[in-house]
C-alpha cells in the first residue's frame, strides 16, 4: 500500500516536472546556433498556450491540509531548481564565450533564452521558496533571485506586496489604463525603494540601524556582488554582458506576470487609511492545465493572496463567484501585455464587470484610478 501511494504522489507531481525539459533544449540550441536559440522563448510562450488549449482548465483541488510529508515530489522540485539553473547558466557563459560558432547575436539570442527560462521559472521558483519557513529553502529562493539581480524581490514581496496589494502603497498593483510601458519603469524604482524603505523600518522597530547587519540587503548585495564576479571569472567581459542580458529579460519576464496579476483590481477603501482584508476577489485567477504545470500553479493567485503560506500544490481554484478569471493563461496574456491597445481592449471590460459585480455601492472610481504613488508611512 505504502508503495502504492508513493507511486501515484509521484505520478500526480510529475507533470509539473516539465520545466526541467527547458534545460536539455537550451543545451541543443547553444549547440545548433543561429535561429535555433529563439526555440526557448516560442516553447514557454507559443508552445505552451497551444497545450493550454488542448488540456483546458483543472477545476480540481488538492485538500488544502495535505502535510509536507505528502508532498515531498512538488518540494523536492523546487528545491532541485536551483543548483540546476546555476549550473545551466555559468555552464552557458563558459560555453558561449568559448566557442566559435555563435555569432554575437546568436549569443545575445541564447541568454535572451536563458533570462526567459531564470524569469519564468527560477523566479517563480524563489517565489515559492520565499514563502517557506525552512531557512535552507530561503537560502535557495535568495540564490535564485541573486542570478537576475533582482535580490530585493523578496522584501518588496513579503513586506510590501501581500501587506498592500490592491492599495495605493503597493507599487506593483498595476492601475486601470495603466500600460505596461508605463508601469515596468516605474516598478523598478518604487519596488527597489519600498523594499528597503521596509526592511529599515522594521529594524527602526527594534531600534537598530538600516545599517545593521541583519538587514537582509547585505546578502542580496554580497549574492548579487558573486555573481557579477562568477560571470567575469567564467567569461570575461563577454560572459559578464551576457549574463546582464538573461538578468534583464527574467526581471522584464517578472514584471509582467506582476502586472497581468493584479491589473486594476483594488481592495475597498474603508476611510482613515484602512482597506479591506485581501480576498480572492483582488487577484486574477486562471486554471490552464499547461502553463499551471510550467508555472508550479502561479495562475492561481487569487488563492496565494488568500493564503500565502499554502505551498504550490495545495491552491485552490476559485469560481467566477469569488475570483475574477483571465481569458488565458499567462503565456498568452503576458504577450499580449505587451500592445496595451490590445490590452485594454481584453482586459478594461472585465475590470469594469469586476466593480458591478463586486462593488456595486461604489459609484465613483477616478480615486482608484489615479496613477501609483505609494502613500506616506504612518
Amino acid at each position: 500500500m505504502m508503495a502504492s501511494d508513493s507511486l501515484s504522489r509521484w505520478q500526480a507531481a510529475l507533470p509539473f516536472w516539465v520545466s526541467l525539459l527547458l534545460i536539455p533544449v537550451i543545451w541543443l540550441t547553444a549547440f545548433a546556433g543561429g535561429w535555433w536559440v529563439l526555440l526557448v522563448p516560442l516553447s514557454t510562450w507559443w508552445v505552451f498556450a497551444v497545450l493550454d488549449r488542448l488540456t483546458g482548465l483543472n477545476l480540481e483541488n488538492a485538500d488544502p491540509d495535505t502535510p509536507d510529508g505528502g508532498l515531498k515530489w512538488y518540494i523536492l522540485l523546487t528545491k532541485a531548481w536551483a543548483p540546476v539553473q546555476f549550473l545551466t547558466l555559468f555552464g552557458l557563459l563558459w560555453y558561449a564565450t568559448h566557442t566559435d560558432h555563435l555569432s554575437v547575436l546568436s549569443k545575445i539570442g541564447l541568454f535572451f533564452g536563458m533570462g526567459v527560462i531564470s524569469g519564468t521559472i527560477g523566479i517563480n521558483y524563489s517565489h515559492e521558496l520565499m514563502h517557506q519557513k525552512r531557512r535552507s529553502e530561503r537560502w535557495l529562493g535568495d540564490i535564485l533571485l541573486a542570478m537576475a539581480l533582482y535580490s530585493h524581490f523578496r522584501s518588496e514581496h513579503l513586506l510590501v506586496h501581500h501587506r498592500y496589494v490592491g492599495t495605493p502603497r503597493d507599487p506593483v498593483t498595476a492601475r486601470y489604463n495603466e500600460g505596461f510601458h508605463r508601469f515596468y519603469p516605474r516598478v523598478l524604482w518604487q519596488c527597489l525603494v519600498s523594499a528597503f524603505h521596509a526592511e529599515r523600518d522594521k529594524l527602526a522597530r527594534k531600534q537598530r540601524p538600516w545599517t545593521d547587519l541583519a538587514n537582509p540587503f547585505w546578502r542580496y548585495w554580497a549574492l548579487q556582488a558573486g555573481m557579477l564576479v562568477l560571470a567575469f571569472l567564467v567569461g570575461g567581459w563577454s560572459g559578464l554582458a551576457l549574463f546582464l542580458v538573461q538578468a534583464g529579460v527574467a526581471i522584464w519576464q517578472l514584471e509582467l506576470v506582476n502586472y497581468v496579476e493584479h491589473y486594476g483590481l483594488t481592495r475597498k477603501h474603508l476611510g482613515d487609511g484602512k482597506y479591506e482584508h485581501v480576498q480572492p476577489r483582488h487577484s486574477w485567477n486562471a486554471s490552464q492545465k499547461a502553463s499551471n504545470w510550467l508555472l508550479i500553479n502561479l495562475q492561481r493567485h487569487s488563492d496565494h493572496h488568500y493564503k500565502p503560506n499554502r505551498r504550490f500544490p495545495l491552491l485552490q481554484h476559485h469560481l467566477e463567484d469569488a475570483a475574477p478569471q483571465l481569458p488565458y493563461g499567462y503565456p498568452v496574456m503576458t504577450i499580449a501585455a505587451m500592445v496595451p491597445p490590445l490590452w485594454r481592449r481584453v482586459m478594461n471590460p472585465r475590470v469594469r464587470a469586476w466593480r458591478r459585480q463586486y462593488y456595486p455601492e461604489v459609484t465613483d472610481w477616478k480615486p482608484y484610478n489615479r496613477s501609483l504613488n505609494p502613500l506616506p508611512r504612518s
